[in-house]
């Protein structure tokens, strides 16, 4: 039983990082494709798509993170602007924690020390690229919860079903002309 208790876990989480992740994935490499085509005109080539699916794994895991907070459903009653705006900052902040976190995790592999983190932070560390990507994500998960609202909002799959299914088909026409004076809809 252990083993299918840890299946389904495994399962959940997925089902739960994939929407996220798969967002991010697309577009952090949309992002990378137009940032290329902007740089290819002075010969410069930028990061890869490997590093745009682990940024997108990143923001995902952030994402459940984010979700497990006691206090993340605060606005869940008030009116959908303030839940997606509360989200919004709520993932920004993560993300901005977990890849702070992560560049100072790097920085200590690389051979560094506690006592000179702060100089690294200081002198070394790239703010300029940390706050652009930091801004295309609070851009993008501003589209991120107000997608997911909206999908709540209308029922869990409905936002799948109108985008993805054909419309039901219009009622027959009669075809016989209305009298005079009279609509369509007059019987």
């Amino acid at each position: 039983m252990p083993k299918f208790r840890l299946l389904t876990f495994l399962i959940k989480e997925l089902e739960e990082l994939l929407p996220s992740t798969v967002f991010f994935a697309i577009s952090f490499n949309l992002i990378l494709l137009t940032t290329q085509l902007i740089l290819a005109d002075y010969l410069i080539h930028f990061f890869s798509f490997l590093v745009a699916i682990t940024s997108a794994l990143v923001v995902g895991k952030s994402v459940l993170l984010a979700d497990a907070l006691p206090f993340f459903r605060r606005f869940d009653t008030a009116p959908m602007i303030q839940s997606v705006l509360f989200k919004t900052v709520i993932y920004c902040v993560v993300v901005f924690l977990v890849r702070f976190l992560e560049k100072l995790v790097e920085y200590w592999f690389g051979g560094g020390t506690i006592s000179g983190i702060p100089d690294y932070i200081a002198n070394h560390f790239t703010w300029h690229r940390f706050a652009a990507i930091q801004i295309w994500i609070f851009v993008l998960f501003l589209i991120y919860t107000s997608v997911a609202a909206l999908n709540t909002r209308l029922g869990k799959g409905q936002l799948v079903r109108i985008f993805f299914t054909r419309p039901p088909a219009a009622p027959k026409q009669s075809g016989l002309a209305p009298v005079a004076g009279q609509t369509r809809f007059d019987s």
